[in-house]
């Protein structure tokens, strides 16, 4: 079962080359040797290289590729600032070995693209799931016409892939929905809770809380959202503060669909065991935050940065609770709920911060600066002994200087995290003071959904 991906490149060529064809991925690894001589050695051997290293080029060499792609650029002039596509192919775990992969992956390219473009297709092997990837030429070798990259071209990716993987024997993924949920990916990445997770969470809580849709409204109203569109419509949307546009409930999967949800809520009506231990909560029993907030506020300078993150953490302890004392408290507003999920994150900033005696804003900005001054001074550095790496006379000089390249790079990685930490902490406080305001104003109930308000209040522009 194969999965394909497509995107541009805007980066340099070389760059994405190196990538795809990196030998550490591409290599088997019964061919792989902790020691680093051994494994170029077996890189430059081309008996072992055509036969193990799972590169190959479409209308292109595999080893001089970047050369004949820019050739192909230069002759017909390079326009925009996309240079490459890159692509991916990815199977399931244990339905393929690199070497079918790779026949399958060249199939998918030549038919895909092999009557006009150059391609390079490689196998990754650093994975459980094996995959291919593939750099496709923005320019036509044979007219130097641009590749469009329309929605159509994804499409007929897909279509292309399945066909070879049946022809292979190989299982394909039938009906699926296009899109995946790459944002999403990202944004889990960045250490971030996307909008669909969260609003599951309070669904399913909802959903176990509640015998009717009535009850479940009201209660995830209780939770932060506002509907959009109530169960009337065919698919009900809720909003939340900040948010762009309305999610619809259905978007969350098969089982959250307007039907399904008003049979689960049927269901536990009419199951008397359900309804022995349920207890009708129209509103959330909490106590409100803004009285926390307030008492902190008095304590604290609320302009501080370590007391704004000391008020989060205090918030995130009250509300994940404890052995002793239970979680009574919830913030009404999903993103702060959001936000306290990711306690590690926040202490390890706020760790920071007591770390280097950073209290306001000046602070911030001076230690920042001093720890981008120290990275540039150790790059300065090691630059200059590489270029004394490229005279060297002897082996022992070679060995000793990159043995000094080493240990600035020893210390410089301590400070690149620091720094990027600075940078997290530099996006985290104006939106850690906005999440703070905007849950005073949803528990006083003066919050207004923009976007709801806006639709509630759409005067039509002509006369019937």
């Amino acid at each position: 079962m194969a999965t394909t991906g497509f995107w541009p490149v805007r980066v340099r060529l070389k760059d994405v080359l190196n990538y795809a064809e990196n030998p550490d991925k591409t290599t088997a690894k019964q061919y792989l040797d902790e020691d680093l001589q051994n494994a170029l050695k077996y890189a430059e051997n081309s008996d072992k290289t055509d036969k193990q290293m799972f590169v190959s080029g479409i209308n292109c060499s595999k080893n001089g590729a970047y050369e004949e792609m820019c050739a192909v650029k230069k002759r017909y002039g390079e326009r925009g600032k996309v240079i490459a596509y890159h692509g991916y192919q990815s199977f399931q775990a244990g339905e393929v070995t690199p070497e079918e992969a790779h026949r399958i992956g060249v199939e998918t390219a030549r038919r895909m693209w092999g009557d006009r473009f150059q391609v390079v297709v490689t196998t990754h092997l650093n994975t459980q799931n094996l995959h291919n990837h593939f750099i496709l030429n923005s320019l036509s070798f044979k007219d130097g016409k641009k590749y469009r990259n329309k929605i159509g071209d994804h499409m007929e990716l897909r279509r292309v892939s399945d066909e070879v993987c049946c022809e292979h024997g190989k299982s394909v993924l039938e009906n699926a929905p296009f899109y995946g949920g790459d944002k999403a990916y990202w944004t889990r990445k960045n250490g971030q809770l996307p909008h669909k997770d969260m609003l599951r969470k309070d669904v399913d809580e909802a959903l176990a809380n509640t015998c009717t849709p009535v009850d479940f409204e009201i209660y995830l109203r209780s939770l932060g959202y506002q509907f959009v569109r109530n169960f009337k419509y065919e698919h009900p949307s809720v909003i939340a503060p900040d948010w762009q546009k309305p999610v619809r409930i259905s978007s969350l999967g098969k089982d959250y669909s307007r039907q399904a949800i008003l049979t689960q809520l049927s269901t536990q009506h009419e199951d008397r065991y359900f309804m022995d231990f349920y207890t009708p909560r129209p509103v959330v029993r909490r106590t409100p935050l803004i009285l926390v907030i307030r008492d902190y506020e008095k304590e604290h300078t609320p302009d501080l940065i370590t007391s704004l993150f000391e008020l989060i953490i205090a918030i995130a302890k009250i509300c994940t609770g404890s052995n002793i004392q239970k979680a009574d408290y919830r913030p009404l507003s999903p993103d702060l709920r959001a936000e306290i999920i990711n306690l590690d994150r926040t202490l390890e900033e706020y760790h920071f911060l007591c770390d280097q005696f950073i209290n306001c804003a000046q602070d911030f900005v001076e230690c920042r600066a001093e720890i981008v001054g120290k990275i540039e001074s150790f790059e300065a550095e090691r630059q200059h002994i590489r270029n004394q790496i490229r005279r060297a006379k002897t082996p022992e000089e070679d060995y000793s200087l990159k043995e000094k390249c080493r240990e600035i790079t020893k210390k410089l990685t301590p400070l690149r995290k620091q720094l990027k930490i600075c940078e997290r902490i530099e996006n985290k406080v104006p939106r850690l003071r906005a999440l703070i305001e905007q849950e005073k104003q949803l528990e006083q109930g003066r919050y207004k959904y923009k976007y709801y308000q806006q639709i509630k209040s759409k005067q039509r522009s002509y006369e019937r």
